[in-house]
């Protein structure tokens, strides 16, 4: 393992999970989340900052600000506080409370703005803030991850060749776009690769980000209220949009098999199975990108109430499972009665008595 003096410095890019025994189809789960940001975000946040500083553009006094619905603001952050900058997340009622308290612990300021766009999401609402706030003092200085070229180039550069190092005979490979910046740099990449990459796009239902009508979008991280500037559509060969019940029940499959994967993931990981499965994937190597972990969604996506509240008591129905909100589901997911458990009863002691077997589950 390596020596680092800076908390940027380490982040592991060479984890794939093989997903078959879950998704039924060979799939590959590259996971960005194993560094001290705990996202990919990290790595687009720590090219613009060191674009901005080569050009001149940072200074000692200035102020980072920057639009997020979580993960690139909580990236900032920890690359503000290592590099002793202030920072300043614009943010919106979505964003995960473990998500706002992690920003504010790393020093950062949080503004959480109320007010919905003309499309029914935040992000108008949030870049207008970001605007009025740079324009008040010059000290604030803007990344602009909607129109950053370092957005994409930093997976252009990483991710992009370390996918390709491992799959050199790479066939289809699954992006979830929201700025477009992994998928915009993967699918550059992957164009001047030796053999043809189908690169598919997955968003969230309700998005506009590639056309159509808004949606209610409540899980951070996929999607967008307008459509993504650095978006060159025709660098993606298909899209597919995922209903938010969708992405839920994937998070909670993986986690029943002890991966405990973020929104995103779960929206990338149900598209590429449900275009697996509508195709003939036997010969295919496909890999998807696992954006993020599910620690911060602990009291949304993997919280009863949260759901029942937003998405009714069938949301995890799936295959003939029961029904979430029963007493077993409330003590797995925490949600339920909070008194103390109660102690399991204590067999008699017997000399003859044999070691119990372990059962297998």
């Amino acid at each position: 393992m390596p020596v680092i003096s800076a908390p940027h410095a380490f982040n592991e890019g060479d984890l794939f999970v093989d997903l078959e025994s879950i998704c039924g189809h060979q799939l590959y789960l590259k996971c960005e989340a194993f560094n001290f940001a705990g996202s990919i975000k990290l790595k687009a946040a720590n090219e613009m900052v060191e674009n901005a500083e080569r050009d001149g553009i940072l200074k000692a006094d200035s102020v980072l600000v920057e639009s997020s619905s979580g993960n690139l603001g909580v990236a900032l952050s920890m690359i503000a506080a290592s590099k002793g900058y202030r920072f300043l997340c614009v943010t919106d009622s979505r964003c995960n409370l473990s998500t706002r308290l992690l920003m504010a612990a790393l020093g950062s300021e949080v503004h959480i703005v109320a007010d919905q766009d003309s499309n029914g999401g935040f992000l108008g609402t949030r870049i207008e803030y970001v605007r009025k706030l740079c324009a008040s003092d010059d000290r604030y200085v803007w990344l602009s991850q909607y129109t950053n070229a370092g957005n994409w180039t930093a997976h252009y550069r990483t991710t992009a060749p370390e996918i390709a190092r491992r799959f050199p005979e790479l066939d289809v490979l699954f992006v979830g776009a929201g700025t477009t910046g992994t998928l915009m740099g993967c699918a550059r990449y992957f164009r001047e690769w030796h053999r043809p990459v189908r690169i598919v796009a997955v968003d969230a239902m309700g998005s506009v980000a590639f056309g159509g009508e808004p949606g209610r979008r409540m899980i951070p991280g996929l999607g967008m209220s307008m459509r993504p500037p650095l978006l060159d559509e025709s660098l993606v060969d298909e899209v597919i949009r995922v209903e938010e019940p969708d992405t839920i029940r994937m998070c909670h499959r993986m986690a029943r098999h002890g991966f405990l994967f973020g929104g995103s993931t779960g929206t990338v990981v149900s598209g590429a199975t449900d275009w697996l499965a509508r195709h003939d994937a036997r010969d295919l190597t496909a890999v998807a990108i696992a954006p993020d972990l599910g620690e911060r969604y602990l009291d949304t996506i993997y919280q009863t109430n949260w759901l029942q509240d937003l998405y009714g008591d069938q949301v995890l129905v799936e295959d003939g499972d029961r029904v979430p909100g029963t007493a077993d589901d409330d003590q797995v997911l925490g949600t339920g009665d909070t008194s103390p458990p109660k102690p399991l009863p204590r067999e008699p002691k017997s000399a003859s008595r044999a070691p119990a077997r372990r059962r297998n589950s």
